[in-house]
């Protein structure tokens, strides 16, 4: 159906594209706010406008879902689309940080068949098909097995009292990289309880799923994409053996902020 190698290739030039105009390597980019409090570059803009032509070339019957393009409704009559975000943790990258990632996914029906990371400031790409497993730079990711709860792994600068039972890992801008980080494991749990994007979590929850990790929505029901609402409340990548815990601790809160 798509040629796996030439996907790779157009995502890690994607990377480069950004690399190139990254403040960390130098280079002076244009910031501007798309709403208060979310910022915006011109690399977004140029590695959107790559990918929308080059992922429209190689799928040409796949729709488009972007966090820099506007809705186009046309997409919920497709069987496939694309789902990207051209640029995913924009604070570490216009701070010249490295952690941020260019994040592509193919949906198909609502359901993810191919998820693809790149994270060139790391040395990164992160590669996952449906049922064949997930791949950092060529190596096989094998999730993390934790079966305990406290204690586990997470992604984060600080913590609220009542997740201080947890231990707090390197936790980058991008949610892509860290819940990629439980596909390697590197962490053992990664939750949010925000109102977010679809764009924002389906390449690396394939990544994560495909490495063995659990991974659900902030009340641990199953993710789905491409919905005329492309928002989503919260999500869950862990170690199988503590998820059904993660939710259960979490269940309080996600029922409080899923509504505000």
């Amino acid at each position: 159906m798509i040629d796996d190698k030439r996907l790779e290739s157009i995502v890690s030039e994607a990377g480069r594209i950004a690399l190139d105009l990254w403040p960390g390597a130098g280079a002076d980019v244009r910031i501007w706010e798309k709403t208060p409090g979310s910022p915006v570059c011109e690399a977004d803009l140029a590695v959107d406008t790559f990918l929308k032509r080059e992922l429209g070339a190689l799928l040409p019957s796949a729709g488009w879902l972007s966090e820099e393009t506007a809705d186009d409704p046309a997409r919920l009559e497709r069987d496939l689309i694309w789902l990207v975000d051209p640029i995913d943790g924009t604070r570490d990258f216009i701070r010249g940080r490295p952690g941020w990632a260019v994040s592509v996914a193919l949906i198909s029906n609502g359901r993810p068949l191919i998820g693809s990371l790149c994270a060139p400031a790391r040395g990164e790409v992160w590669q996952a098909v449906a049922g064949k497993g997930a791949t950092r730079n060529g190596a096989k990711l094998e999730a993390s097995n934790r079966l305990e709860f406290a204690g586990a792994r997470v992604p984060a600068a600080d913590l609220m009292k009542q997740d201080r039972i947890l231990t707090k890992v390197d936790q980058p801008n991008s949610i892509a990289l860290r819940i990629a980080m439980v596909a390697a494991d590197e962490a053992d749990l990664v939750a949010t309880l925000r109102w977010g994007f679809e764009w924002d979590i389906a390449a690396a929850a394939l990544v994560a799923r495909e490495a063995g990790a659990a991974v659900s929505d902030a009340f641990g029901r199953k993710l789905d994409y491409n919905k005329r609402d492309p928002r989503a409340f919260g999500l869950i990548a862990s170690a199988p053996g503590i998820h059904g815990a993660t939710v259960e601790h979490l269940s309080d809160r996600a029922a409080t902020f899923s509504r505000a």
